[in-house]
C-alpha cells in the first residue's frame, strides 16, 4: 500500500523503547530455529534466549517456556480445556505453550513470538466452545498457521476497593473468585454483573461482552469496565489513557484474542441489596399430552412478550431440556428461574402476580438469600455448600464433549414456533435449550457503547447446548452435532436477520472463519456482522491501528480494515509501524 505520509513508531515509554532496542539488536532466526523436525527443540531454545533478553528478572526463563517435545505440555495445555473434542491428539496444537508469571513476562512472550514468527492465541481459563484460545483448524492445504499461547491463567489476583466501588482483577481470575472476594470486601453491599458459571475466567468473559442475571439492571460486565491493561503487538504495556479509546472500546466485547493480551481489568461494581430473592418453577409435559403441551405453550407465549419488560430489578429465564420417566421416555421440562433484586419474596410473588399471573408463583416457590448466596443459587447449588467451597474451586465445571449454537428473537415466537422446540428439545438425551430475557439496561445502552449490538429491540437470546460423555466415537459425535445443528436451522424463520444476530462470546465457527492465514475485512463479514452489526467495520478499523500485522490472530479473529489519506482522518498501515494518533 502507498500512502502520503509514512507512519512511525511513537514509544509510550522508556520500557518500550529499551524493548524495540533489543528486538533490533537480537540476531534473526535462521529457518532451521525456526523448524528443526525435532519437536520444537532449537524453537524452545531461541524462545527461552529471547525471553531471557528481555524479561531479565525472570530468573529460570524455561519453566515458562513448554514445546510439544516437553513432558509438561500435554498436562499443562490440557489443564483448562473443558470441551474434550478439542483435547484429542488430532488436533492442531500451539508450537509453544507460554506460562507467564508476571507482567512482564507477558510481554517478553508477544515480544517473542513476533520475532520468531508465531502468532499469538491468548488463553485465560479454557470456557472457550470452540477452542481457539488453544487450538487451531486444519486449512484447506492440510496445515495449520504456527502460533504460541500465551496462557495467563496465573494472573488471577482479585483487588477490591469498596469504598471506591471498583475491582481490580486479573484475566486469570475465575468470576468466583471475583464474586467471592466483591462480597467479602464489601460486607455484601456490592456485586459484579455477569455469568453465573464460578469456574469461566475474567480474561476471555469480559472481552467478548459476559452477560447473566443481573444485566436487565445493570447491564454486560464490559459495560462496567472502567479501565484496563493490554500488552499490545508490540510487547507494550498500555492502560486505558494510552491505549486509546478506540482500542479501550474494542476490548470491552470485541472478543478474545483480537487487540492483544488483556492483564488486568478495573471494573465498576454495583450495589446489590442485603436480601434478593429467587424462585424455580418447574413445568414438565407429558408427550403426547395435547392438555400439558398447549398449556405450557400458552404459559411460554405469555413469558416471551413479558420477560424483557419486566421492572429492571426481575429476571426471568426459562429453560428447556429432556426429562426421563422411569420407562426411560423423554419428556419435555421446562424450568422458570428468576432473579429479584427488588427485595424479599413477598415482593417477588407480588410483581409475578401483576406481569406473570400464569406461572402461579408462591411464596413456597421463592427463597431470600445474599447476592452471593444467589450466584451459588443460579449455578445449581442450593443447600448446604458454602460460598468458599463452590466460588473459590476451579475444578468444578465437568470436561465433557459439546457444541452451543446461540440466536437472538425480536419478534415473540407464534405457538406452533414454540410447539417445535418442545418436541425437538426431546430429541437428543444430552440437548436442552436456554432463553435468557434481555430489555432493561440492555435496551437502554446505546448499540455504539461497546462492541455487543445486539440492544434495543432484542427480546432475548435462545441458546442451544448439546453435550455428551466420553465415547469419542465420530459417527456418535455426528449424531449429537446434527441435532444441535439441526435446531439452529429449523429456527431460521424465528431467528433475528439481516443479519442473524450471533454473540462472540459464543463462538461458532459454523457461521464461517479466516483462511489459511489470510484474513480480509470483505470475506469475514459474513460472520463478523452477526456477531457485531455495524460495529464490526470499526473494530476492524481498530484492528488495523493496534495491530496491522495480525500477531494476534485465530480462525475468528478480527480482519484489519485499512483506509488511506489524511484527509479522511482514518489509520494507514505500512510495514507493521502505526501512529499513535
Amino acid at each position: 500500500m502507498t500512502s502520503k505520509t509514512m507512519a512511525v513508531v511513537r514509544p509510550r515509554s522508556a520500557a518500550h523503547l529499551s524493548l524495540l532496542f533489543l528486538l533490533l539488536l537480537a540476531p534473526p532466526c535462521s529457518p532451521q530455529e525456526q523448524d528443526d523436525g525435532g519437536g520444537g527443540v532449537a524453537l524452545h531454545g531461541s524462545f527461552v534466549r529471547c525471553v531471557a533478553r528481555l524479561s531479565p528478572a525472570t530468573t529460570d526463563p524455561s519453566r515458562l517456556v513448554h514445546a510439544p517435545s516437553a513432558a509438561s505440555y500435554t498436562s499443562l495445555l490440557n489443564a483448562t480445556i473443558q470441551n474434550l473434542r478439542f483435547a484429542s491428539p488430532r488436533t492442531p496444537r500451539p508450537a509453544l505453550l507460554l506460562t507467564p508469571a508476571t507482567v512482564a513476562e507477558v510481554r517478553a512472550c508477544v515480544a517473542c513470538c513476533r520475532r520468531q514468527g508465531l502468532t499469538v492465541r491468548a488463553r485465560s481459563g479454557g470456557h472457550d466452545y470452540e477452542g481457539l484460545s488453544y487450538r487451531s483448524v486444519l486449512q484447506s492445504a492440510g496445515t495449520a498457521r504456527p502460533f504460541a499461547v500465551v496462557d495467563v491463567a496465573a494472573l488471577r489476583d482479585v483487588r477490591v476497593d469498596a469504598a471506591r466501588r471498583v475491582a481490580t482483577v486479573g484475566p486469570g481470575a475465575t468470576l468466583g473468585e471475583l464474586y467471592y472476594a466483591v462480597a467479602r470486601d464489601s460486607g455484601g453491599a456490592l456485586g459484579f454483573p455477569a455469568g453465573i458459571c464460578p469456574t469461566v475466567c475474567v480474561g476471555g468473559h469480559l472481552s467478548g461482552g459476559g452477560f447473566g442475571p443481573m444485566m436487565r439492571k445493570h447491564g454486560l460486565g464490559a459495560d462496567n469496565v472502567v479501565d484496563a491493561e493490554v500488552v499490545d503487538a508490540d510487547g507494550r504495556l498500555l492502560d486505558r489513557a494510552a491505549m486509546g479509546e478506540g482500542h479501550f472500546w474494542a476490548i470491552r466485547g470485541g472478543g478474545g484474542g483480537s487487540f492483544g493480551v488483556v492483564v488486568s481489568w478495573t471494573v465498576r461494581l454495583v450495589p446489590v441489596p442485603r436480601v434478593v430473592s429467587a424462585f424455580t418453577v418447574r413445568r414438565l409435559v407429558r408427550r403426547g399430552d395435547r392438555r400439558q403441551t398447549q398449556a405450557t405453550v400458552r404459559l411460554l407465549a405469555k413469558w416471551q412478550r413479558v420477560a424483557h419488560a419486566l421492572p429492571d430489578d426481575l429476571f426471568v429465564k426459562a429453560a428447556m431440556e429432556p426429562e426421563l420417566d422411569d420407562a426411560g421416555e423423554r419428556h419435555p421440562l421446562v424450568t422458570f428461574k428468576s432473579l429479584f433484586l427488588g427485595g424479599n419474596c413477598s415482593g417477588m410473588v407480588a410483581e409475578m402476580s401483576a406481569h406473570l399471573p400464569e406461572l402461579g408463583v408462591t411464596a413456597s416457590d421463592c427463597r431470600d438469600m445474599s447476592w452471593i448466596q444467589s450466584m451459588l443459587y443460579f449455578y445449581g447449588y442450593t443447600s448446604g455448600q458454602t460460598a468458599a467451597e463452590v466460588l473459590l474451586d476451579r475444578s468444578l465445571q465437568p470436561k465433557d464433549y459439546y457444541k452451543v449454537k446461540l440466536d437472538y428473537v425480536t419478534t415473540p415466537i407464534p405457538a406452533a414456533g414454540l410447539a417445535g422446540l418442545l418436541a425437538r428439545v426431546v430429541e437428543d438425551r444430552g440437548g436442552s435449550i436456554d432463553v435468557d430475557p434481555q430489555g432493561g439496561a440492555m435496551s437502554a445502552t446505546p448499540e455504539s457503547d461497546t462492541p455487543y449490538a445486539h440492544r434495543r429491540g432484542y427480546l432475548y437470546n435462545v441458546q442451544y447446548f448439546v453435550k455428551w460423555g466420553g465415547d469419542a466415537n465420530v459417527s456418535y459425535e455426528d449424531a449429537h452435532l446434527g441435532w444441535v445443528r439441526g435446531v439452529h436451522r429449523w429456527m431460521t424463520p424465528y431467528a433475528s436477520a439481516s443479519p442473524r444476530a450471533a454473540y462472540v462470546n459464543f463462538r461458532d465457527l459454523d457461521l464461517g472463519q479466516n483462511v489459511d492465514g489470510k484474513t480480509t475485512y470483505e470475506a469475514a463479514r459474513a460472520w463478523g456482522e452477526m456477531y457485531f452489526r455495524g460495529n464490526f467495520r470499526r473494530l476492524a478499523m481498530v484492528k488495523a491501528e493496534v495491530d496491522p500485522d495480525q500477531v494476534f490472530w485465530s480462525e475468528q479473529s478480527i480482519p484489519p480494515l485499512f483506509e488511506v489519506g489524511e484527509e479522511t482522518g482514518e489509520w494507514h498501515s505500512q510495514s507493521g509501524l502505526f501512529s499513535d494518533s
